[in-house]
């Protein structure tokens, strides 16, 4: 049984990459269209699941969340903007200096950590975030079995990954990839995709009950990414560790 996660062709993929992250109409150009749809839907889990109210400054104060796969930190800076004490984790050493570099350009306070999920301490966290990532690691279980096993009693795992149909490989894969553009060609390997079905299975095989699952969907006529209730090809799932 392969005890890594890390995939060294995706280690060696996103190096060639890391420089692109905070370029808004870069290589990542449709990460930053889409990440408002995926960070308004975990904001508003999170204060569901934690009881916070609106009209704090920063609402999540005193939470700590764990991202696993960061890149360069598209996620990590608005959650930390927000009061969490975050931690972001990669396994490629381009993608965290990058993400390190931003965060100090803009006085924020994370900690970045070149790192696997199973290289971690056994430390726990209050909300994992898993995004993006999944498709591109070896020995999906043993990435999800390991990430369940670092968040508190109560607290939230968030999952998005493509979903394995015919409409995603043509759409999330050739399409997005070698017709349109949104992504620089050969990110993704639709063999390694997974269906709803797939992670609600690993998520409920690790104590944890599925709370609720979107689909991302684009919109050519308006060039958004809007929340869907159609999760043919991007999704995203949160659960809670009973």
């Amino acid at each position: 049984m392969n005890n890594s996660t890390i995939n060294e062709s995706e280690v060696e993929k996103f190096t060639n990459l890391a420089n692109e992250w905070w370029k808004y109409d870069g290589k990542f150009k449709t990460l930053h269209k889409f990440n408002p749809v995926r960070l308004e839907f975990i904001i508003s889990q999170i204060k569901k699941n934690f009881n916070i109210s609106n009209v704090e400054e920063k609402p999540l104060s005193g939470l700590k969340i764990l991202d696993i796969g960061c890149g360069g930190g598209l996620m990590c800076e608005p959650l930390a903007r927000l009061g969490a004490e975050v931690t972001g984790i990669d396994a490629v050493e381009k993608n965290i200096k990058s993400a390190q570099i931003h965060a100090n350009q803009n006085a924020l306070n994370i900690n970045y950590k070149l790192s696997a999920v199973e290289e971690l301490p056994n430390n726990k966290y209050d909300i994992i975030l898993n995004l993006e990532v999944i498709e591109h690691v070896n020995n999906q279980k043993l990435f999800i079995s390991k990430s369940c096993k670092l968040v508190n009693r109560g607290g939230l795992i968030f999952v998005a990954t493509i979903n394995k149909t015919i409409f995603s490989i043509i759409f999330a894969k050739y399409l997005a990839e070698y017709v349109l553009g949104f992504l620089p060609k050969g990110t993704h390997d639709w063999k390694k995709f997974l269906t709803p079905e797939d992670i609600y299975a690993m998520l409920l095989k690790n104590n944890f009950e599925i709370v609720e699952s979107i689909g991302v969907n684009y919109k050519v006529l308006s060039d958004k990414w809007v929340k869907s209730k159609n999760m043919e090809a991007n999704y995203i799932v949160s659960a809670k560790k009973n």
